[in-house]
């Protein structure tokens, strides 16, 4: 039997983040609610939370915009208790400035250090964009989770975006001139291939591993025989990958960027083989994001050897009531640890854990003011 370490969030307090003027707030170890009306503020300290393990925002990319209205900088600080030691987390952003992050009061020089060291899950309604949106946000999904464990593979990525980033100016340099330089542009495509490949491979190895957790928690959730799949569709396909740069390097110049590798690959989600965006029902699909955030859960917690943080914002308006006890169920067993729920009905929350003996916070949010309810 596997004996997990422990990890949670003991202390939160923010400054000016968001709707937030001044809060403070002590967590359960457990089980932590979040309860009141839509635009209170609930899932504002969600994305605090998310700033603690992630440096940003599970919403808003642009810092700045995070700030309260009318105030010059926002400052969120969190106490993790892990492994039996406080860590004290600092996450400070003045307007036109540069973002501070600190751990136990020493600043990063990259804030990639500070990836996976607190991880976290969260299932959002926004999580309804792995099935229709992008193909970037399928990849962010994997490179979310890979990122928490793997190290190098997180240093792959940025390199290997940085290589593109430079590849593409120079595609474009030798639009807008009419010329075309191959010398210069190899020397990118080596960079670009090396890192493209180990992206490549590490992903591959990580879905063989994923999928069979991903399986497991379908069929628990649905209670149905569906057979459902996540595949991977690399643009480099089954060809070796210096022949696909070469290959694709026309069409490369004409459009003015690189068209092939890790960064154009696509995630195809199926239901008894088929599209699971035209085909399935929309429980059929919020079973598959369900079970897709619990596998990650489970991925991520016997990778680390400690159970991540779980967020559940707004959960119960995208679930049935029964497919809902279930979850609650489940997140309140040990195979699970510090959990925060997000809901409108605060009474609802309240006969949900009555007869419970869990160890349980219900916070009440009214318009940026927080208080403990009972």
């Amino acid at each position: 039997m596997l004996i997990f370490r422990s990890m949670y969030l003991k202390k939160l307090s923010l400054v000016n983040f968001k709707n937030y003027s001044d809060v403070n707030m002590e967590f359960s170890p457990k089980i932590n609610c979040l309860v009141g009306n839509n635009g209170m503020g609930k899932t504002n300290i969600l994305d605090a939370i998310h700033y603690l393990s992630f440096c940003k925002s599970f919403f808003n990319a642009i810092d700045s915009q995070n700030i309260r209205h009318n105030e010059g900088f926002f400052m969120i600080q969190g106490v993790y208790e892990k492994h039996g030691e406080n860590d004290d987390i600092y996450c400070g952003q003045k307007r036109n400035q540069k973002k501070v992050f600190k751990r136990n009061k020493k600043e990063y020089e990259r804030l990639s250090e500070h990836i996976g060291l607190y991880p976290l899950v969260m299932i959002s309604p926004a999580d309804s964009e792995l099935i229709n949106g992008t193909s970037e946000t399928r990849r962010k999904f994997i490179d979310g989770i890979i990122s928490q464990y793997d190290k190098v593979y997180l240093e792959k990525l940025i390199a290997y975006n940085q290589v593109l980033k430079q590849r593409n100016a120079l595609l474009k340099q030798f639009y807008e001139a009419r010329s075309f330089d191959s010398v210069t542009l190899e020397i990118w495509d080596e960079q670009l291939i090396l890192h493209g490949k180990s992206i490549l491979q590490i992903r591959n190895e990580f879905l063989k591993e994923f999928i069979t957790l991903f399986n497991k928690h379908y069929k628990n959730i649905s209670d149905s025989k569906e057979e459902v799949s996540l595949i991977y569709e690399s643009s480099i396909g089954d060809r070796d990958y210096k022949t696909a740069v070469f290959t694709a390097l026309e069409r490369d110049r004409y459009v003015q960027y690189t068209t092939v590798g890790p960064h154009k690959d696509d995630m195809d989600f199926t239901i008894n083989n088929f599209s699971l965006k035209k085909f399935a029902s929309q429980g059929q699909q919020k079973s598959y994001l369900l079970a897709l955030k619990l596998a990650q859960y489970e991925f991520i917690k016997l990778k680390k050897n400690f159970k991540p943080l779980l967020l559940l914002d707004d959960v119960y308006d995208k679930l049935d009531e029964n497919r809902f006890r279930k979850l609650i169920e489940m997140v309140s067993s040990d195979d699970f640890g510090q959990v925060f729920i997000t809901d409108t009905h605060p009474d609802r929350i309240r006969d949900l854990f009555q007869f419970s003996l869990i160890d349980k916070k219900i916070f009440l949010v009214d318009n940026g003011v927080v208080n403990q309810y009972n």
